[in-house]
């Protein structure tokens, strides 16, 4: 057990800067898992994250020296804004290199607290390396966002706040993890005073960097990371930070994007207040393990560290909120072309409600809508409904875990390709959202090969979509590969997608 941490987390100095932030207990989540569900609020800390924390312990404990020299930091955001209001507090010139993809609300409000922004690269990789850089170059100091011991010491006050504020009954603490400082911080300090407790790390399912270092037994770099919760979008764990996890957690969790979308709406409900992605992570991951391992009776803290989020990312958000509730479905039917056969098919629905409804003419026997349905989020529900409008003789083809139908196809529902349109070859591309990309990505993608659909929607976050046909023999898939590869795009080939197949490909199912 890291025991040293300890006395690093009792000298540390934070309490200039930042708050003891209150515990708030959730009702309506408490009773709907029956369970006591309490929130650690971070996000009302004066940066409205808990950042703030470990950047002002650090640069407490530099030289005077050090701190004449001025400090920079690569950040995303949080950690950013923490590093800025400290070194406004101590007087200290601050540059923070933030990648391009950083929501704006941040950039904005690193600025504000006079630091100097360098924006650099699509990844906090590329804008680190860029820091280093400027640190070799101009002497500045700097400060790591979670691999440093003095930083560790300060988010792990949050543990120390934890058990002053909480002396009866505690069975988990759920923590957020991006590169580790606060899981390392958290549990040295629990674990130490009180074994007892299980700490639980939370991470995305595509940026789960913690998870394959424990599973590798060693430190891996992820090839890529999702960015919805960009503040936890870390590709390799801490070195120092892991060291410290390995020994101190007793279990970890992964959650998707629709998982986080849904407990945002959570934590809204409960206290009126919006969290941003990484810092609904912890009670995403709460609500998930609760359900896989039947957890009733018990007293459950989750952290949210955050909630620094652009307004406009909410739309993407609330889309994804009741497929994380598991509260909609979405199904391709098919059903007779005759009037009355929409009515009919309602009435086999029942009392539920219809959320969407799509759909084009196309042929004098039978049409395939695509449908929108709300679910009991508990329980059989989804599956049941599938047996029993096949039962009743509807075909159905389930998409609600279909990334590309709730990304696009859903938007774009309207017929299937003319009959002049040949060799359409379906891909799903993401690239980093900022001013020119997407005139960029069509100059590059249109140059060799006829685009025959396309669907683009801005979601407010950090990376475009785009859903794109191109007019190309099969054998030209190698050639499509090696030129996407160039591009350095994340890419996906959806040509056989069941979605895709059924509501905008030229061929039918009959051909």
């Amino acid at each position: 057990m890291p025991q040293s941490y300890i006395k690093k987390i009792l000298d540390a100095r934070v309490y200039d800067v930042a708050i003891e932030t209150p515990i708030d207990h959730a009702p309506i989540l408490s009773k709907r898992f029956n369970n006591e569900i309490l929130l650690k609020r971070e996000d009302l800390q004066p940066v409205f994250s808990f950042k703030i924390r470990g950047a002002y312990n650090k640069m407490a404990h530099l030289t005077k020296e050090e701190l004449a020299k001025g400090v920079i930091a690569a950040s995303a955001g949080n950690h950013a804004q923490g590093l800025a209001l400290a070194a406004l507090k101590m007087g200290v010139k601050a540059t923070i290199v933030m990648p391009k993809t950083t929501p704006a609300i941040k950039v904005d409000a690193v600025r504000g607290r006079g630091a100097k922004v360098i924006l650099h690269g699509d990844t906090y990789d590329e804008a680190s390396a860029h820091a280093q850089s400027l640190v070799a170059e101009k002497g500045l100091v700097y400060v790591h966002p979670y691999d440093d011991p003095y930083v560790i010491a300060g988010q792990g006050t949050i543990g120390m706040e934890i058990l002053r504020q909480i002396s009866g009954p505690l069975d988990a603490v759920f923590v957020p993890v991006g590169g580790g400082g606060l899981l390392a911080g958290v549990a040295a300090y629990i674990k130490y005073v009180r074994p007892d407790v299980r700490l639980i790390a939370v991470e995305p399912e595509d940026a789960a960097c913690l998870k394959a270092a424990l599973d590798a037994g060693r430190r891996v770099t992820l090839p890529q990371v999702g960015i919805f919760a960009d503040g936890v979008a870390v590709s390799r764990i801490g070195k120092e930070p892991f060291r410290v996890i390995r020994k101190s957690i007793d279990d970890s969790i992964t959650v998707t994007t629709d998982e986080i979308c849904a407990a945002i709406k959570d934590i809204f409900d409960d206290t009126r207040s919006i969290a941003e992605p990484a810092g609904a992570l912890a009670l995403a991951g709460l609500k998930k393990y609760v359900v896989e391992h039947g957890l009733e009776g018990k007293t459950l803290l989750a952290i949210d560290s955050g909630a620094n989020t652009n307004f406009d990312r909410l739309r993407y958000i609330s889309e994804r909120t009741e497929f994380g509730e598991k509260r909609e479905a979405i199904f391709s039917v098919k059903i007779p072309e005759r009037p009355g056969s929409f009515k009919k098919f309602c009435a086999v629905l029942g009392k539920r409600n219809i959320t969407e409804f799509n759909y084009r003419y196309a042929d004098s026997t039978e049409a395939r809508i695509f449908v929108g349905v709300q679910i009991a989020a508990q329980g059989r529900d989804r599956q049941d409904l599938v047996i029993d409008l096949e039962k009743k003789g509807y075909p159905v083809v389930d998409l609600t875990d279909n990334e590309m139908a709730k990304l696009h196809i859903r938007h774009m529902v309207g017929g299937h390709a003319p009959a002049e349109i040949k060799h359409e070859l379906l891909y799903r591309f993401e690239f980093p959202e900022r001013p020119g990309a997407l005139l960029k990505f069509l100059s590059h993608i249109g140059q060799q090969w006829n685009i025959s659909m396309f669907h683009y929607r801005n979601h407010g976050s950090a990376f475009g979509r785009v859903l794109v046909g191109l007019q190309a023999p099969r054998s030209d898939r190698a050639a499509l590969t090696a030129f996407f590869d160039k591009l350095n795009y994340h890419f996906q080939e959806e040509t056989d997608n069941p979605g895709y197949q059924l509501f905008l490909s030229g061929e039918t199912e009959s051909d």
